[in-house]
């Protein structure tokens, strides 16, 4: 294979790009600058608007009193905006995040199908898991602990001893009791 065949052409000569590169780069450089002063005409024209220029000279102090109680509650209302604006802008924030995580689940994952119920027993089962290592039948109830009736009878001996605490609490009360704990390795069991 030829390298030519790997990468076609382009049409146009690398000296027109780079021309075609720095006109698009001017143009955007002159629109950040025109949107930059469009918000900061923006800013002055609001700025004018919610807070005329004030007129301090030659008033008493009822009046400079009067003017502060308004500045005041304009400040308080304009504060109440700014907390529910940034309110709304963090609650659509996690939700776009929560969205977003949504979109990842779901592009990534099929439906899957809802399972029906099969009886399969043990022996299908292992030769389903196993393939063909798995020799012989499995009998579950082989593999149970079988408990002697000896060792039950045994355990109730011992629980009918231990159950009386009330042999050892005179013996045990005291220091002495403590020092005869001590001296035996765990109580007086």
């Amino acid at each position: 294979m030829n390298a030519k065949w790997d990468k076609p052409k382009s049409k146009i000569s690398a000296s027109r790009k780079l021309s075609l590169k720095m006109l698009l780069l001017t143009r955007a450089c002159e629109d950040l600058e025109r949107e930059k002063q469009e918000r900061e005409e923006e800013k002055v024209r609001y700025i004018a608007e919610k807070l005329p220029p004030l007129q301090l000279s030659g008033l008493s102090m009822d009046e400079l009193q009067k003017i502060c109680k308004q500045l005041h509650s304009k400040i308080d209302v304009v504060d109440e905006e700014r907390y529910d604006c940034e309110s709304k802008v963090n609650k659509h924030n996690k939700d776009i995040h929560e969205l977003k995580l949504k979109v990842q689940d779901l592009g990534g994952k099929f439906k899957k199908p809802a399972l029906r119920k099969v009886r399969v027993s043990a022996d299908e089962m292992m030769r389903a898991l196993l393939g063909s290592k798995h020799k012989g039948s499995m009998d579950l109830r082989a593999n149970l602990k079988s408990v002697k009736k000896e060792d039950v009878k045994t355990d109730k001996v011992l629980t009918s001893e231990v159950g009386d605490w009330r042999k050892n609490v005179e013996a045990m009360s005291g220091m002495e009791g403590r020092k005869k704990m001590f001296d035996t390795g765990g109580g007086g069991q």
